[in-house]
């Protein structure tokens, strides 16, 4: 009985390993579609992005020149700005209640707005370096780097857990800007053309989207890498752009 036990259990596992696990194979990998070319202010250099009621919001960064903005996305016109304190390289923003939250780099400072206006309300401090930040309406979720996203109480801005982000059992870093679509996390991988579509539930990577090749020609124009994701829920509609690009685009997934 033993023996026909441990026969069975082999070959049970020989069958594993040959059709692989529900993980098992390559991850998939989206081209895109554009759907249509928005202007963008080739000055922003794009940390945070989220679409809300009709408009983009924006946060740039550089110490000196970081912003966050309200912009109107057909004409790529800042609406609304308020001016980061110049100490400060501006980072990631997302919305809660009516409010903003935009981390920092490395100063461990977070700037709360109203939206509103944009006018600021107050700050606060945490631990680490801030790089995106996005929610899935009851918390916050912080990448700051590293292949652990942070999940944050939108209210005291405490830990309330995290995520360890991998690709087929290999850790993801760089992951950067991030934005909450249809139940995913979106992230921006840095210097890179890709964004991981990433688990919320475990971590793992479901999907790959390579935007190689979308700017195309800049015509000479001084371009840094791609940043900014945004997601118009009600219209289903996906925005990516990069730092100092000119152009935002709303595009269409393709299975390659």
């Amino acid at each position: 009985m033993k023996r026909a036990s441990s026969l069975l259990f082999a070959l049970a596992a020989l069958l594993l390993g040959a059709c692989g696990s529900s993980r098992g194979g390559d991850t998939p990998v989206y081209g895109y579609q554009v759907v249509h070319v928005y202007p963008h202010d080739p000055q922003a250099f794009t940390q945070g992005l989220f679409y809300q009621n009709g408009f983009l919001y924006e946060g740039t960064g550089l110490k000196g020149r970081s912003s966050v903005r309200k912009v109107e996305l057909e004409t790529g016109n800042v609406l609304e700005r308020n001016e980061v304190p110049d100490a400060f390289f501006g980072e990631g923003i997302a919305p809660y209640q009516g409010r903003m939250v935009e981390l920092t780099w490395t100063s461990g400072t977070a700037f709360v707005y109203q939206i509103a206006g944009l006018q600021m309300q107050s700050t606060f401090h945490y631990a680490g370096e801030g790089w995106g930040l996005t929610t899935d309406g009851k918390e916050f979720i912080l990448s700051d780097g590293t292949a652990v996203l942070k999940k944050m109480d939108p209210a005291t801005f405490t830990e309330t857990g995290s995520i360890s982000v991998t690709d087929r059992g290999e850790p993801v870093t760089q992951l950067n800007e991030l934005e909450w679509v249809k139940g995913e996390i979106y992230s921006n991988v840095w210097q890179t053309n890709r964004i991981a579509r990433i688990s919320p539930a475990d971590g793992h990577v479901t999907g790959w989207i390579d935007l190689s090749g979308l700017l195309g020609d800049t015509g000479g124009e001084q371009v840094d890498v791609l940043n900014g994701i945004a997601y118009d829920a009600q219209h289903d509609r996906l925005f990516v752009t990069g730092k100092l690009w000119p152009k935002l685009f709303e595009i269409r997934l393709v299975r390659k």
